[in-house]
């Protein structure tokens, strides 16, 4: 009886796992996590135009601000709204959180663009109409929303560190008195926006933000101190 011939060295040596076992779902495909894809332009496109059409349709405020205005002026169906914001909720926030980037860049922009008094009168009627567009949204979506959100929390920071910067500057540069703080034009402006909603309410406070903002300006020979 003959014996076996011995192997070659090295023929049947054994080949490395190209996959785990862990890899291979039952019927033999493999399980392995598809690779997170990019966002599409067009999508992305569409998300940038849902904003600004949210933004625009909740300001207008009114009976005709829903989901289905704000889909029709951003040129895209209802379900491309909900693939992008799943709730009213998700759509809240992001317009918010879009509001306060825009406001707080804003404000960089013109400190670099605009004299400290100017640049705080500027900035503050786009906060009136930032604040004028929450209350649309709010008005709209408000069975949807929840008001304990940390949103508020994290925004409201960011709002009133651009203020604070903005009136630091502004009192730096001699141009208004100290006396007042952001806080306090801060509360005088947030007061004003939530004290009425009869039509025209936005060029209302904006008039008597400028009256208050020209009693801060420092007259001729003063460096802004206090007023006495």
């Amino acid at each position: 009886m003959s014996r076996p011939k011995p192997r070659p060295e090295g023929l049947y040596t054994e080949a490395p796992s190209v996959f785990k076992l862990e890899d291979v779902k039952i019927g033999g495909a493999l399980n392995r996590p598809e690779p997170k894809r990019k966002p599409r332009a067009d999508s992305i496109r569409n998300r940038e135009k849902l904003l600004k059409a949210a933004s625009e349709v909740f300001l207008a405020g009114g009976p005709e601000a829903s989901l289905e205005a704000v889909a029709r002026k951003a040129g895209v169906g209802i379900g491309t709204l909900y693939r992008h914001f799943p709730t009213r909720e998700a759509l809240f926030q992001a317009v918010y959180r879009h509001e306060v980037d825009e406001l707080v860049e804003f404000a960089d922009r013109l400190a670099q663009t605009e004299g400290p008094v100017a640049a705080l009168r500027t900035w503050l009627r786009a906060s009136v109409q930032m604040v004028a567009t929450k209350r649309g949204m709010v008005a709209a979506l408000a069975p949807a929303l929840d008001s304990s959100a940390e949103i508020y929390v994290d925004s409201g920071a960011r709002i009133r560190k651009a203020l604070a910067e903005m009136m630091e500057r502004a009192v730096a540069a001699g141009a208004i008195r100290s006396g007042v703080s952001s806080e306090d034009l801060l509360r005088v402006m947030i007061s004003l926006c939530y004290s009425g909603d009869q039509p025209g309410w936005q060029d209302s406070v904006i008039r008597l933000l400028d009256v208050f903002l020209d009693g801060l300006v420092a007259p001729p020979g003063d460096s802004g101190g206090d007023a006495g």
